[in-house]
Protein backbone atom coordinates (compact mmCIF):
# COMPACT_ATOMS: atom_id res chain seq x y z
CA UNK A 1 0.00 0.00 0.00
CA UNK A 2 1.09 3.57 -0.67
CA UNK A 3 2.60 5.29 2.35
CA UNK A 4 3.59 2.03 4.11
CA UNK A 5 7.11 0.58 4.02
CA UNK A 6 8.78 -2.50 5.45
CA UNK A 7 10.54 -2.17 8.77
CA UNK A 8 14.19 -3.00 9.37
CA UNK A 9 15.40 -6.38 10.52
CA UNK A 10 15.72 -7.02 14.25
CA UNK A 11 18.77 -9.19 13.55
CA UNK A 12 20.68 -6.60 11.49
CA UNK A 13 22.13 -3.40 12.98
CA UNK A 14 21.48 0.00 11.39
CA UNK A 15 24.33 1.08 9.08
CA UNK A 16 26.08 4.32 9.97
CA UNK A 17 27.67 6.25 7.07
CA UNK A 18 28.65 9.42 8.95
CA UNK A 19 25.31 11.27 8.85
CA UNK A 20 22.91 11.84 11.77
CA UNK A 21 25.01 10.27 14.49
CA UNK A 22 22.47 11.04 17.22
CA UNK A 23 19.78 8.98 15.49
CA UNK A 24 22.15 6.07 14.82
CA UNK A 25 23.47 6.14 18.40
CA UNK A 26 20.00 5.86 19.90
CA UNK A 27 18.94 3.10 17.49
CA UNK A 28 22.17 1.17 18.09
CA UNK A 29 21.75 1.40 21.85
CA UNK A 30 18.24 -0.09 21.65
CA UNK A 31 19.43 -2.79 19.23
CA UNK A 32 22.28 -3.96 21.50
CA UNK A 33 20.12 -3.88 24.60
CA UNK A 34 17.45 -5.96 22.87
CA UNK A 35 19.93 -8.42 21.47
CA UNK A 36 21.79 -9.01 24.74
CA UNK A 37 22.00 -6.50 27.55
CA UNK A 38 25.39 -7.83 28.56
CA UNK A 39 26.73 -6.83 25.13
CA UNK A 40 25.55 -3.27 25.76
CA UNK A 41 27.34 -3.34 29.13
CA UNK A 42 30.54 -4.31 27.30
CA UNK A 43 30.11 -1.32 24.94
CA UNK A 44 29.35 1.10 27.75
CA UNK A 45 31.65 -0.17 30.53
CA UNK A 46 34.37 -2.07 28.70
CA UNK A 47 35.35 -5.64 27.85
CA UNK A 48 34.87 -8.43 30.35
CA UNK A 49 38.12 -9.14 32.18
CA UNK A 50 39.87 -12.44 31.41
CA UNK A 51 43.35 -13.85 32.08
CA UNK A 52 45.82 -14.01 29.24
CA UNK A 53 46.74 -17.65 29.80
CA UNK A 54 44.67 -19.87 27.52
CA UNK A 55 45.41 -22.98 29.58
CA UNK A 56 43.51 -21.51 32.51
CA UNK A 57 40.39 -20.51 30.49
CA UNK A 58 37.18 -22.00 31.78
CA UNK A 59 33.78 -22.08 30.09
CA UNK A 60 32.79 -18.84 31.79
CA UNK A 61 35.96 -17.17 30.58
CA UNK A 62 35.35 -18.43 27.07
CA UNK A 63 31.81 -17.03 27.18
CA UNK A 64 33.17 -13.66 28.26
CA UNK A 65 35.68 -13.65 25.43
CA UNK A 66 32.94 -14.66 23.01
CA UNK A 67 30.72 -11.76 24.20
CA UNK A 68 33.62 -9.30 23.83
CA UNK A 69 34.24 -10.42 20.26
CA UNK A 70 30.53 -10.46 19.47
CA UNK A 71 30.06 -6.85 20.65
CA UNK A 72 33.03 -5.71 18.54
CA UNK A 73 31.74 -7.62 15.53
CA UNK A 74 28.22 -6.15 15.78
CA UNK A 75 29.60 -2.64 16.06
CA UNK A 76 31.89 -3.10 13.04
CA UNK A 77 29.01 -4.49 10.98
CA UNK A 78 27.04 -1.32 11.68
CA UNK A 79 29.73 0.96 10.16
CA UNK A 80 30.52 1.84 6.57
CA UNK A 81 34.06 1.49 5.22
CA UNK A 82 34.71 5.21 5.57
CA UNK A 83 33.66 5.28 9.22
CA UNK A 84 35.34 1.94 10.02
CA UNK A 85 38.72 3.32 8.97
CA UNK A 86 38.49 5.84 11.79
CA UNK A 87 38.16 3.23 14.54
CA UNK A 88 39.97 0.24 13.04
CA UNK A 89 42.98 0.78 15.29
CA UNK A 90 40.93 0.63 18.51
CA UNK A 91 41.37 -2.53 20.60
CA UNK A 92 38.19 -2.60 22.71
CA UNK A 93 34.52 -2.05 21.91
CA UNK A 94 34.23 0.76 24.45
CA UNK A 95 37.21 2.53 22.86
CA UNK A 96 35.55 2.25 19.44
CA UNK A 97 32.29 3.63 20.78
CA UNK A 98 34.02 6.55 22.49
CA UNK A 99 36.04 7.34 19.36
CA UNK A 100 32.83 7.56 17.33
CA UNK A 101 31.24 9.83 19.94
CA UNK A 102 34.15 12.25 19.96
CA UNK A 103 34.42 12.24 16.16
CA UNK A 104 30.77 12.87 15.33
CA UNK A 105 29.42 14.39 18.54
CA UNK A 106 32.45 16.47 19.45
CA UNK A 107 34.34 17.18 22.63
CA UNK A 108 32.78 18.60 25.78
CA UNK A 109 33.11 22.17 24.49
CA UNK A 110 31.43 21.27 21.22
CA UNK A 111 28.74 19.46 23.17
CA UNK A 112 28.11 22.52 25.33
CA UNK A 113 27.87 24.72 22.21
CA UNK A 114 25.31 22.40 20.66
CA UNK A 115 23.34 22.37 23.89
CA UNK A 116 23.32 26.18 23.94
CA UNK A 117 22.02 26.27 20.37
CA UNK A 118 19.23 23.78 21.08
CA UNK A 119 18.30 25.55 24.33
CA UNK A 120 17.95 28.81 22.40
CA UNK A 121 15.70 27.08 19.89
CA UNK A 122 13.67 25.61 22.74
CA UNK A 123 13.19 28.98 24.43
CA UNK A 124 12.19 30.73 21.20
CA UNK A 125 9.91 27.94 20.05
CA UNK A 126 6.54 29.16 18.70
CA UNK A 127 3.78 27.61 16.62
CA UNK A 128 4.10 28.91 13.06
CA UNK A 129 1.30 30.38 10.96
CA UNK A 130 -0.64 27.70 9.09
CA UNK A 131 1.09 24.89 11.03
CA UNK A 132 -0.92 22.00 12.46
CA UNK A 133 -0.56 20.61 15.99
CA UNK A 134 1.13 17.47 14.64
CA UNK A 135 3.72 19.46 12.72
CA UNK A 136 4.35 21.75 15.67
CA UNK A 137 4.82 18.83 18.07
CA UNK A 138 7.19 17.11 15.63
CA UNK A 139 9.48 20.17 15.62
CA UNK A 140 9.27 20.38 19.40
CA UNK A 141 10.18 16.70 19.76
CA UNK A 142 13.23 17.08 17.51
CA UNK A 143 14.56 19.80 19.81
CA UNK A 144 13.92 17.93 23.05
CA UNK A 145 15.35 14.68 21.69
CA UNK A 146 18.48 16.49 20.55
CA UNK A 147 18.90 17.95 24.03
CA UNK A 148 18.27 14.56 25.66
CA UNK A 149 20.97 12.91 23.51
CA UNK A 150 23.41 15.58 24.74
CA UNK A 151 22.42 15.05 28.37
CA UNK A 152 20.06 18.01 28.78
CA UNK A 153 16.51 17.12 29.89
CA UNK A 154 13.42 19.03 31.04
CA UNK A 155 10.64 18.04 33.39
CA UNK A 156 7.32 16.99 31.89
CA UNK A 157 5.36 19.83 33.48
CA UNK A 158 7.83 22.39 32.16
CA UNK A 159 7.49 21.05 28.59
CA UNK A 160 3.67 21.08 28.87
CA UNK A 161 3.73 24.74 29.88
CA UNK A 162 6.17 25.51 27.06
CA UNK A 163 3.83 24.04 24.44
CA UNK A 164 0.87 25.99 25.84
CA UNK A 165 2.90 29.21 25.73
CA UNK A 166 3.91 28.56 22.13
CA UNK A 167 0.31 28.49 20.86
CA UNK A 168 -1.07 31.60 19.05
CA UNK A 169 -3.63 33.99 20.56
CA UNK A 170 -6.54 32.22 18.82
CA UNK A 171 -5.92 29.25 21.15
CA UNK A 172 -6.18 31.33 24.33
CA UNK A 173 -9.65 30.02 25.37
CA UNK A 174 -8.48 26.41 24.98
CA UNK A 175 -5.23 27.08 26.88
CA UNK A 176 -7.19 28.65 29.74
CA UNK A 177 -9.56 25.67 29.88
CA UNK A 178 -6.66 23.18 30.00
CA UNK A 179 -4.89 25.11 32.77
CA UNK A 180 -8.03 25.25 34.91
CA UNK A 181 -9.12 21.63 34.36
CA UNK A 182 -5.74 19.87 34.74
CA UNK A 183 -2.70 19.78 36.97
CA UNK A 184 0.06 20.71 34.52
CA UNK A 185 2.80 19.17 36.67
CA UNK A 186 1.24 15.73 36.32
CA UNK A 187 -0.14 16.11 32.81
CA UNK A 188 1.64 14.14 30.07
CA UNK A 189 2.54 15.44 26.63
CA UNK A 190 0.44 12.76 24.95
CA UNK A 191 -2.69 13.87 26.79
CA UNK A 192 -2.00 17.50 26.00
CA UNK A 193 -1.40 16.87 22.30
CA UNK A 194 -4.54 14.73 22.08
CA UNK A 195 -6.64 17.50 23.61
CA UNK A 196 -5.15 20.09 21.25
CA UNK A 197 -5.69 17.89 18.19
CA UNK A 198 -9.36 17.37 19.14
CA UNK A 199 -9.81 21.13 19.46
CA UNK A 200 -8.07 21.63 16.12
CA UNK A 201 -10.53 19.25 14.43
CA UNK A 202 -13.46 21.21 15.87
CA UNK A 203 -11.93 24.46 14.66
CA UNK A 204 -11.56 23.03 11.16
CA UNK A 205 -15.16 21.88 11.21
CA UNK A 206 -16.29 25.38 12.16
CA UNK A 207 -13.92 26.99 9.64
CA UNK A 208 -11.80 28.77 12.24
CA UNK A 209 -8.51 26.92 11.89
CA UNK A 210 -5.39 28.87 10.89
CA UNK A 211 -4.90 26.65 7.83
CA UNK A 212 -8.45 27.38 6.67
CA UNK A 213 -7.89 31.07 7.29
CA UNK A 214 -4.69 30.93 5.30
CA UNK A 215 -6.50 29.27 2.39
CA UNK A 216 -9.35 31.79 2.56
CA UNK A 217 -6.85 34.65 2.62
CA UNK A 218 -5.17 33.17 -0.42
CA UNK A 219 -8.53 32.92 -2.21
CA UNK A 220 -9.33 36.52 -1.28
CA UNK A 221 -5.98 37.63 -2.59
CA UNK A 222 -6.64 35.79 -5.86
CA UNK A 223 -10.09 37.43 -6.12
CA UNK A 224 -8.55 40.84 -5.52
CA UNK A 225 -5.96 40.20 -8.19
CA UNK A 226 -8.63 39.06 -10.64
CA UNK A 227 -10.75 42.14 -9.87
CA UNK A 228 -7.76 44.42 -10.38
CA UNK A 229 -6.94 42.70 -13.67
CA UNK A 230 -10.58 43.05 -14.83
CA UNK A 231 -10.57 46.74 -13.89
CA UNK A 232 -7.33 47.23 -15.76
CA UNK A 233 -8.74 45.43 -18.81
CA UNK A 234 -11.88 47.58 -18.69
CA UNK A 235 -9.83 50.76 -18.41
CA UNK A 236 -7.64 49.59 -21.29
CA UNK A 237 -10.72 48.88 -23.38
CA UNK A 238 -12.10 52.35 -22.55
CA UNK A 239 -8.83 54.01 -23.52
CA UNK A 240 -8.74 51.99 -26.76
CA UNK A 241 -12.24 53.18 -27.61
CA UNK A 242 -11.30 56.79 -26.90
CA UNK A 243 -8.21 56.49 -29.09
CA UNK A 244 -10.25 54.98 -31.93
CA UNK A 245 -12.84 57.76 -31.70
CA UNK A 246 -10.12 60.42 -31.66
CA UNK A 247 -8.41 58.90 -34.71
CA UNK A 248 -11.73 58.86 -36.60
CA UNK A 249 -12.25 62.52 -35.78
CA UNK A 250 -8.74 63.40 -36.94
CA UNK A 251 -9.34 61.55 -40.18
CA UNK A 252 -12.51 63.60 -40.79
CA UNK A 253 -10.59 66.93 -40.53
CA UNK A 254 -8.62 66.62 -43.84
CA UNK A 255 -11.79 65.59 -45.70
CA UNK A 256 -13.68 68.63 -44.40
CA UNK A 257 -10.74 70.89 -45.23
CA UNK A 258 -10.58 69.55 -48.78
CA UNK A 259 -14.31 70.02 -49.19
CA UNK A 260 -14.06 73.58 -47.88
CA UNK A 261 -11.18 74.43 -50.21
CA UNK A 262 -13.02 72.98 -53.20
CA UNK A 263 -15.99 75.21 -52.45
CA UNK A 264 -14.02 78.44 -52.03
CA UNK A 265 -13.95 81.09 -54.67
CA UNK A 266 -10.61 82.73 -55.18
CA UNK A 267 -8.74 84.60 -57.86
CA UNK A 268 -5.35 83.88 -59.24
CA UNK A 269 -3.12 86.26 -61.12
CA UNK A 270 -3.39 86.06 -64.97
CA UNK A 271 -6.09 83.39 -64.67
CA UNK A 272 -9.79 83.55 -65.17
CA UNK A 273 -12.19 82.97 -62.33
CA UNK A 274 -13.20 79.32 -62.21
CA UNK A 275 -16.09 77.77 -60.47
CA UNK A 276 -16.05 74.02 -59.73
CA UNK A 277 -17.95 72.25 -62.45
CA UNK A 278 -20.79 70.01 -61.45
CA UNK A 279 -23.81 68.35 -62.95
CA UNK A 280 -26.16 71.23 -62.16
CA UNK A 281 -23.64 74.07 -62.39
CA UNK A 282 -24.34 76.88 -64.90
CA UNK A 283 -21.74 78.91 -66.85
CA UNK A 284 -21.65 82.57 -65.76
CA UNK A 285 -20.30 85.22 -68.21
CA UNK A 286 -17.82 87.68 -66.70
CA UNK A 287 -18.49 91.47 -67.04
CA UNK A 288 -16.02 94.28 -66.30
CA UNK A 289 -17.23 96.78 -63.73
CA UNK A 290 -15.20 99.62 -65.38
CA UNK A 291 -16.07 99.48 -69.05
CA UNK A 292 -19.03 97.16 -68.79
CA UNK A 293 -17.60 94.88 -71.48
CA UNK A 294 -17.95 91.09 -71.20
CA UNK A 295 -15.04 88.63 -71.06
CA UNK A 296 -12.80 90.46 -68.61
CA UNK A 297 -12.56 91.70 -65.04
CA UNK A 298 -11.76 95.14 -63.68
CA UNK A 299 -8.15 94.26 -62.85
CA UNK A 300 -7.54 93.41 -66.53
CA UNK A 301 -9.53 96.29 -68.02
CA UNK A 302 -7.58 98.17 -70.78
CA UNK A 303 -9.54 101.36 -70.34
CA UNK A 304 -8.65 101.52 -66.67
CA UNK A 305 -4.99 100.94 -67.46
CA UNK A 306 -4.99 103.76 -70.11
CA UNK A 307 -6.54 106.18 -67.64
CA UNK A 308 -3.97 105.32 -65.00
CA UNK A 309 -1.16 105.78 -67.55
CA UNK A 310 -2.49 109.21 -68.58
CA UNK A 311 -2.68 110.33 -64.97
CA UNK A 312 0.93 109.33 -64.40
CA UNK A 313 2.13 111.12 -67.56
CA UNK A 314 0.20 114.28 -66.63
CA UNK A 315 1.69 114.37 -63.16
CA UNK A 316 5.20 114.05 -64.62
CA UNK A 317 4.68 116.97 -67.09
CA UNK A 318 3.25 119.14 -64.34
CA UNK A 319 6.30 118.54 -62.18
CA UNK A 320 8.68 119.50 -65.03
CA UNK A 321 6.72 122.68 -65.78
CA UNK A 322 6.69 123.65 -62.13
CA UNK A 323 10.46 123.25 -61.89
CA UNK A 324 11.03 125.45 -64.98
CA UNK A 325 8.72 128.17 -63.65
CA UNK A 326 10.47 128.21 -60.30
CA UNK A 327 13.86 128.47 -62.02
CA UNK A 328 12.75 131.44 -64.19
CA UNK A 329 11.31 133.25 -61.18
CA UNK A 330 14.63 132.76 -59.33
CA UNK A 331 16.57 134.26 -62.23
CA UNK A 332 14.36 137.34 -62.41
CA UNK A 333 14.80 138.00 -58.73
CA UNK A 334 18.54 137.73 -58.96
CA UNK A 335 18.68 140.27 -61.89
CA UNK A 336 16.58 142.88 -60.05
CA UNK A 337 18.75 142.65 -57.00
CA UNK A 338 21.88 143.28 -58.98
Amino acid sequence: MAGHFEGQSVNRPLLFDGDDYTYWKTRMKFFLQGLDYQIWSIVEEGDLFVTNEKDKWTEDVQKKISLNCKAKSILCCALSKKVFNRISACKSTMEMWEKLRITYEGTDKVKETRIDILVTQYERFQMQLGESITQMFSRFTDITNGLASLGKTYEMGYMVRKILRSLPSSWTPKVTAIEEANDLKRMSLDKLIGSLMAHEINMERLGESPSRRKQSNALKAEDDVSEESSDESESNEGSDKEEAMLSRRLQCIPAKKKKYQSGRRYFKKNKEFKKPEGKDSKKVELICYECKKPGQIKAECLKLKKNEFRKKEGSKKFRKYKKKAMAAAWDNNSDSNS
